[in-house]
């Protein structure tokens, strides 16, 4: 009885998932019809969406994936068209699918200026669709612009290159400049310095030179005091055998005075000597 329970179960859950997938089979029929309809119309982000649709019922499904690329390469999404395309190659097996796939991928590579995967995807299609003669035409087109852009590279690079340097020089002749002008200012200082020493020195020299001068004067000035005190002291040293006239005038003042005190002692004598005796009254 259980086995019989589990045989029904099984046989349903089947039946549920076959009505399911039949389900999504339908639809997704239906939204890559509509999908091709509005991409027919040029109504590429519909025509975008359905596809889109469509592949959430199929995940598989090379077409969808190739016509989502196809809606987003017109709608100039490159970079979106890039990664569908290359979902597309991954999951197709037929090979115009994939021929157009790595084609429209290069295409898709122009438009975004990168001509070297450009080429690449360009010769993967050739090697898959060597008569394709677009392809082709492409694949040349794409090597031209290829070498261009490797060429302004080339400039850019070189041009670049020279800017650096150019601004390492006028950086170095900065430095230079303000090394010149920093050694020129220390040479202005040590100019100055060297200068104000000097005038110090010269000063000094002159202060010293001044000194001198004075020193000199004073010299020549105590030398005349000398020679004056020594005419003074020669006038009063007495020489011998000779009295000086200093010693001679001292001597004649000291004699009058001598004179002049005998003269009064003698005067005081005779006033004494003539003066008359008191006469007593006689009673």
């Amino acid at each position: 009885m259980k086995y019989i329970v589990l045989v029904l179960i099984f046989l349903v859950f089947q039946l549920s998932v076959a009505q399911q997938t039949k389900s999504d089979k339908r639809e997704y029929r239906k939204n890559l019809r509509q999908g091709d309809e509005a991409y027919n119309k040029e109504d590429f982000k519909v025509a975008s969406i359905l596809y889109q649709k469509a592949l959430d019922n199929n995940s598989s499904s090379e077409k969808a994936s190739y016509n989502l690329g196809n809606t987003y390469y017109n709608n100039n999404n490159n970079k979106e068209a890039i990664t569908n395309y290359e979902l597309a190659i991954k999951s197709v097996t037929d090979s115009l699918y994939k021929a157009n796939s790595y084609h429209n991928l290069a295409n898709s590579f122009m438009k975004e200026k990168k001509y070297k995967e450009a080429v690449e995807n360009y010769k993967k299609s050739l090697r898959i669709s060597p008569k394709d003669n677009e392809t082709r035409y492409n694949l040349a087109l794409a090597k031209e612009k290829l070498k261009e852009q490797e060429k302004q590279d080339k400039k850019d690079n070189k041009d670049k290159n020279k800017d650096n340097k150019d601004n390492k020089d006028n950086k170095d002749n900065k430095d230079n400049k303000e090394g010149d002008n920093k050694d020129d200012k220390d040479k202005k200082d040590k100019g100055g310095d060297k200068d104000k020493d000097k005038k110090d020195k010269d000063k000094d020299k002159k202060d010293d030179k001044k000194g001198d001068k004075d020193k000199n004067k004073d010299k020549g000035k105590d030398k005349k005091d000398d020679k004056k005190d020594k005419k003074k002291d020669k006038e009063n040293k007495p020489v011998k055998g000779k009295m000086s006239p200093s010693q001679i005038k001292q001597l004649l003042e000291s004699m009058n005075n001598e004179e002049k005190k005998t003269q009064k002692k003698v005067n005081a004598a005779k006033v004494k000597g003539t003066s008359k005796k008191k006469t007593e009254k006689d009673w």
